[in-house]
Order: C-alpha cells, then sequence, then structure tokens
C-alpha cells in the first residue's frame, strides 16, 4: 500500500513530524502527488514493463500465439537525504515570547530537504552521484522521448500532445514544467481561442490544467539546457503516479525528525531531519519527456 505525504501526515502521532511533512508537501507540485511505498531492507527489487502484452482474435481450431509484456528486473536502492537544525539555546530562551525560533529553524530546514528532493526527482543520476537516486531525466527512456527539433524549437501544442499521447493506460497524473513553458503554453491556448483550466488544491494554491491534467512547476528544470547546437532549451514531462507507474520508495516508517539533544562544542540544541527514499519507475510506459523547448 503507498500513501502520499500529505495522508502520511494525517496519520503521524508526533506533532513536530507532521508539521515538518506538512511544510515539505505544501508547496510542491511533486510531492503533493507522488504517493509513496515503505519497504523493509535497504532496496527494492521489482519487474519493470518495458512492453505491454497483446491479445488477438481466434477461429476455432486456431494456433494461439502466447504473448507477455517486456520487463526487466530493476533494483532500487534507498539513499539517505536530511540534515541537521541547531538551534542556539541562547536565542531561543530571549526570544521565545517572539517567535517559536525552533520551529522556524526546522521549517528552513525542512524546505532544504523538500529542495534536494524536487533537484533530484527531477536531475538524479547515480552515474554522477552515487549516494543519490535516478531521477525523471534519467529514467525516462528513448522511447517515450519526443523532441521539438534537431536544435530545438518554440513549443507547440501538437508536440505537447504527442508526448502526452506516449503515456499509456489513461491521462497522466501531472505536467511537468519550467514557469517559462507554462507561461508559453498559456500564451499557445489563448492563440487558440481558449484558457488554461484552473482550480485549488487543498492548500489552497492555484493550479492550473491542461486537458484536465494539472500543471506543476519546478525551478529545478532548466531554461538553459544543450539541444543540438542550441542552449536555451528546456524539457517538458508526462507522468503518472502509483503502483505500476512512478512511485516513491521510503524506509523507516518515512521522514523522521531526531532531536539530537544538547552539543558538546557550544551551547545549542541540534535536531536531525532524515529520509531513507529513493525513487522507482515500474512502468517505462508510464512516463514520458518532450525536450528541445525554447520560447
Amino acid at each position: 500500500m503507498s500513501l502520499t505525504l500529505a495522508d502520511a501526515a494525517k496519520l503521524a502521532t508526533d506533532v513536530l513530524v507532521q508539521g515538518v511533512i506538512e511544510t515539505v508537501v505544501k508547496d510542491s507540485d511533486v510531492l503533493a502527488r507522488l504517493p509513496f511505498a515503505d519497504i523493509v531492507g535497504n532496496s527494492l527489487s521489482y519487474n519493470r514493463e518495458n512492453a505491454a502484452a497483446s491479445a488477438a482474435f481466434y477461429s476455432v481450431g486456431d494456433t494461439w500465439t502466447e504473448s507477455t509484456p517486456t520487463i526487466t528486473n530493476v533494483t532500487t536502492a534507498l539513499v539517505i537525504l536530511g540534515g541537521d537544525a541547531d538551534v542556539d539555546n541562547y536565542i531561543r530562551q530571549t526570544r521565545q515570547n517572539v517567535q517559536d525560533i525552533e520551529a522556524a529553524i526546522l521549517e528552513l530546514k525542512a524546505k532544504a530537504v523538500r529542495h534536494k528532493f524536487e533537484d533530484t526527482f527531477i536531475n538524479g543520476a547515480v552515474a554522477t552521484d552515487a549516494k543519490s537516486f535516478d531521477g525523471i531525466d534519467t529514467l525516462c527512456t528513448a522511447g517515450q522521448t519526443v523532441e521539438m527539433a534537431t536544435n530545438g524549437a518554440a513549443l507547440t501544442v501538437a508536440k505537447l500532445d504527442t508526448m502526452i499521447d506516449l503515456v499509456m493506460g489513461g491521462k497522466p497524473d501531472l505536467l511537468l514544467m519550467s514557469k517559462r513553458s507554462r507561461r508559453k503554453l498559456k500564451a499557445l491556448r489563448i492563440a487558440g481561442g481558449s484558457v488554461l483550466e484552473s482550480d485549488t488544491d487543498s492548500y489552497g494554491k492555484r493550479l492550473n490544467f491542461y486537458d484536465g491534467i494539472p500543471i506543476g512547476v519546478s525551478d529545478w528544470i532548466s531554461d538553459t539546457q544543450t539541444h543540438g547546437n542550441t542552449s536555451t532549451n528546456s524539457t517538458i514531462y508526462a507522468m503518472s503516479f502509483g503502483e505500476g507507474a512512478l512511485l516513491g520508495l521510503q524506509g523507516g516508517g518515512g521522514m523522521q525528525v531526531e532531536r539530537l539533544g544538547s552539543l558538546e562544542t557550544k551551547d545549542a540544541t541540534r535536531t536531525r531531519i532524515k529520509w531513507y527514499i529513493s525513487l522507482a519507475l515500474l512502468s517505462t510506459l508510464k512516463l514520458a519527456k518532450l525536450t528541445g523547448v525554447q520560447d
């Protein structure tokens, strides 16, 4: 069974843990939707679907042809993400009537954890940083990739739809892009005589939709990617979440907030936020990307 972090926060009995999770989730278009499965041990071995099985009609007496999905066995290891937050005892005691210094510092540390996760969720590559995990740009296969043009080109609705259609089994759960790409998509819709649908999520954050698919933005999708002989390109991703699709993995019961106590070398108290985490793509057919997107 998998749960989103927002659901996990509701089940947390520790108020501090609950507050950290809510801080991580509320400003993230990815973490608000990505479900996580708790695993036992330090890795998960699973069969990744690469191509769907087929079926056919037969006459009486026909020889039946066997068809099974093309699969690859993959092992994904959990990695350690986190950081320590030190609160000076003097500041905490002298300013406790002004604001909760410890809560404010932990909130900033939780945001740092979120930023690192989102960057790695998109750009992570074990080949570059063995301590991290592969992100969606690495996990997306060549067969699930559409390019605007050899040297990049301005976004078109036709190319975007072609990329979306590569995600099998229904509409994607999220389109993830840079803010520049979202502005361009809005302009394309207006030029075509329509606008992007909009709604608010459970945190009151306004979301745009394209053809019923939520649009998420990320500051970690660069608009200066090199594609062919140009370096002003970006990428748009389409993905489905959940069992059999894109799934977060975590161990140790999820995100943990550990009070390490007083420090010997300075008059401060240390708290550690740690997360044993990884990302699994259970089917390559649930993730696609559009590269070479220019303004």
